[in-house]
């Protein structure tokens, strides 16, 4: 009787045993949410704010027609021409405290500032009256960026992209001034927040350094 009583002591104490390593190992192993590629830029909740810091340019980027044509070859296939270099210049507004402007108040706030629907789905300050000549445009931070005018009253967004590409109709330093300018009205309009392009509050330090960026890119490709 004393040996069934002592096999049965061991075997509860081995089961212990193993169910606590196994939570040990599962608490120590990969998370079943996590990915091994890009984190995408949906912002649909709260969690996904955090995740659009990794994806912001990505998400610009699919907005902008890069100038890739092939370089020009003479008659012995040696390159005689290149494309012209390009340059993105981001800014972010988003909600305060990670909540979300009510989407008709962030296009009236836009269309205040003279932007307006167009391309790609998105906004478009442009330079007079040619469509094609865009100084700088608004995207959203919602996947896919662009704005559903039909179902805006219903929607909520946490934020949006400005951003700018060198070269552009305007003179860099003029398009970046007239870009800052214009964020700031947006966020003091919305009392939202303006972020620079990693998701950092834009101090008067990072916006000159980003000034003095657009004006050394314009002074290197003038020399090209």
């Amino acid at each position: 009787m004393d040996g069934l009583r002592w096999l049965l002591l061991i075997s509860g104490i081995v089961v212990v045993v193993g169910i606590y390593l196994y939570g040990r190992m599962k608490a120590s192993g990969p998370s079943a949410d996590s990915t091994d590629g890009r984190v995408e830029p949906q912002l649909s909740t709260e969690d996904d704010v955090e995740a659009f810091d990794d994806g912001a340019a990505e998400n610009v980027e699919d907005f902008v027609e890069f100038d890739d044509e092939p370089m020009l070859v003479d008659d012995e296939d040696e390159p005689v021409a290149e494309s012209s270099p390009q340059k993105i210049v981001t800014l972010r507004i988003v909600a305060r405290d990670r909540g979300s402007f009510k989407g008709d108040d962030l296009i009236l706030s836009l269309r205040g500032i003279g932007m307006r629907h167009g391309k790609f789905g998105i906004f478009h300050r442009i330079d007079g009256e040619n469509e094609e000549a865009t100084i700088f445009s608004a995207a959203s931070l919602v996947e896919p960026g662009s704005f559903d005018l039909e179902n805006i009253k219903e929607q909520s967004i946490p934020g949006i992209s400005l951003f700018l590409v060198l070269p552009g109709p305007l003179e860099g330093a003029e398009a970046f001034d007239m870009m800052i300018e214009s964020a700031r009205t947006i966020t003091q309009a919305l009392n939202g927040e303006l972020l620079d392009e990693s998701g950092s509050t834009l101090s008067i330090q990072r916006e000159r350094y980003m000034r003095e960026e657009v004006i050394q890119f314009e002074h290197n490709s003038h020399a090209v």
